[in-house]
């Protein structure tokens, strides 16, 4: 254990990054001191936010290698495009294994890579420095699910009997920037970036309070996926206006489905549902979860925040997301999130993993949970392109790449 405050460096300076840094005011005994990112103007602009959040003495590095060699960075957090996994992870390793400087700890962002094989080449990169790690997945660690499943599990589940069927989804109207709308960059459409939160939200929500995950494995996976928007021709050109990209070609799947069977250590069989959306249309993103028991259940929805807001046709203002993330309207009743970060999580993410980096707890998520994680969702792609249920892990899982990310989905056509 030791007194020492952690100096943190980030690697990528978009929306993400930035959530984690506002994240950051709740979060103690680590600074912001450095951020990374292939485009220097964007770099420094981050280093700024978080100068002007007070969440430390951030300056932008001209490579990661740097960023690694400053004796005042003690950890790293990897918030940067998917594409980019491999190679920002190689270039820590070689900064480390070249002797230019030290870490404590690599938290990664979800989901880990684009497919299992770049999913494994990055933990086997970071397992041969012995650095300690963490995968960054922030819906675990909402208050709304941490207090929801901890009573669940004490007051339900200890008297009735283990919960039986967990259901999660995230849904919002569509990514901020236009790598996210690339299968070939971002590995995937929707499933690929949000089911790596929902699937692991089910499996956490099964899983009894202090045990691993290990304990509640997954058995079979059934999934589809579709495009219901965003290759319209209306709402295709429009993306091809506002992100470059032609749907009308090579679209992503912009809604997806999943089911999980479950086998516990006790000896039953228990289900995970997941869904995901970038079709959804409402105030901004929801976020939503249940657990279901003998004699009990628990919900949340992220929309039903307690705080309104009511704007008349006469209040005239610019588009924003000052109210939630993903804001599809600035007038007429509208939830707010108050505080963001911490209700979907990042604050206490990051004041775990920060609390593991300086020796005082142990990683709830590594990236051996970012690799199964990946596999599971590699096994939706391949249950939905062959129609059927696939026993977990199928055969081949290592070589396979969704047709997604390969260019070669066609959705079926969709109706007005």
């Amino acid at each position: 254990m030791t007194d020492k405050r952690l100096g943190v460096g980030f690697i990528g300076s978009g929306f993400n990054a930035r959530f984690h840094m506002l994240g950051w005011k709740g979060v103690r005994d680590a600074d912001v001191l450095g951020v990374w990112s292939p485009n220097a103007k964007n770099a420094a602009s981050a280093a700024r936010y978080a100068n002007d959040l007070d969440v430390g003495a951030a300056k932008a590095y001209k490579t990661i290698g740097d960023m690694v060699a400053d004796p005042a960075i003690d950890a790293i957090w990897i918030t940067g495009p998917n594409q980019a996994r491999v190679e920002n992870v190689e270039e820590i390793v070689d900064a480390i294994e070249r002797g230019r400087g030290t870490l404590k700890g690599i938290a990664c962002e979800k989901p880990l890579a684009r497919n299992v094989a770049e999913a494994k080449e990055v933990l086997r990169l970071v397992n041969r420095t012995g650095i300690m790690h963490g995968y960054l997945e922030d819906q675990i660690f909402a208050p709304q699910i941490d207090t929801g499943r901890s009573l669940i599990w004490a007051r339900g589940a200890a008297t009735t009997g283990r919960p039986y069927l967990a259901r999660s989804s995230e849904e919002h109207s569509g990514p901020h920037t236009p790598w996210f709308w690339k299968g070939e960059m971002q590995g995937g459409g929707v499933l690929n970036d949000m089911m790596c939160h929902s699937v692991l939200v089910v499996r956490h929500l099964l899983t009894k309070p202090g045990e691993s995950l290990a304990t509640v494995k997954p058995k079979r996976i059934s999934a589809h996926i579709a495009s219901l928007k965003w290759s319209r021709p209306e709402y295709a050109k429009q993306l091809s206006k506002t992100m470059g990209v032609n749907y009308t070609k090579t679209p992503s799947e912009d809604f997806a489905s999943m089911t999980v069977e479950f086998e516990t250590n006790d000896g039953f069989t228990v289900l995970g549902e997941a869904s995901t959306s970038w079709s959804f249309v409402g105030a901004g993103l929801r976020l939503s979860a249940e657990l279901l028991g003998p004699e009990y259940s628990m919900s949340w929805n992220s929309l039903d925040a307690g705080l309104k807001l009511f704007f008349s046709r006469a209040v005239k203002g610019k588009v924003g997301e000052d109210l939630v993330e993903k804001q599809n309207a600035e007038t007429g009743l509208m939830p707010v999130v108050a505080n963001e970060p911490m209700a979907y999580g990042y604050e206490a993410e990051d004041r775990h993993f920060v609390r593991c980096f300086l020796g005082k707890e142990k990683p709830l998520l590594t990236l051996d949970d970012g690799v199964e994680v990946m596999q599971m969702l590699m096994t939706a792609y391949k249950s939905a392109e062959e129609g059927k249920t696939l026993d977990f892990p199928p055969r081949g899982l290592d070589k396979f790449k969704p047709a997604v990310a390969r260019g070669e989905w066609k959705p079926p056509k969709q109706g007005r």
